[in-house]
């Protein structure tokens, strides 16, 4: 499952992500989203989970709580 998690702090990386979500579950693929020009997190980023009941455990935990002082959006990607 791919899964989309919002409203991240600037200091999270692919790593914070794939250890996070990690606690839940096998993770394939962990990436924050960057501004191509100056390298800065632009918020967001997305995880990949091959397992659906790990997966939507992490989302449903994961959800609406606060990490680095941002609460966050986690919910399946669209695609």
């Amino acid at each position: 499952m791919n899964i989309y998690i919002g409203n991240l702090n600037e200091k999270i990386q692919d790593s914070h992500l794939k250890d996070a979500f990690g606690e839940y579950g096998q993770v394939v693929k962990a990436k924050v989203i960057v501004d191509k020009f100056t390298g800065i997190s632009k918020g967001f980023g997305f995880i990949e989970m091959p397992d659906e009941i790990e997966a939507t455990k992490a989302i449903k935990t994961l959800n609406g709580g606060t990490w680095e002082g941002n609460v966050i959006k986690v919910n399946q990607a669209l695609r």
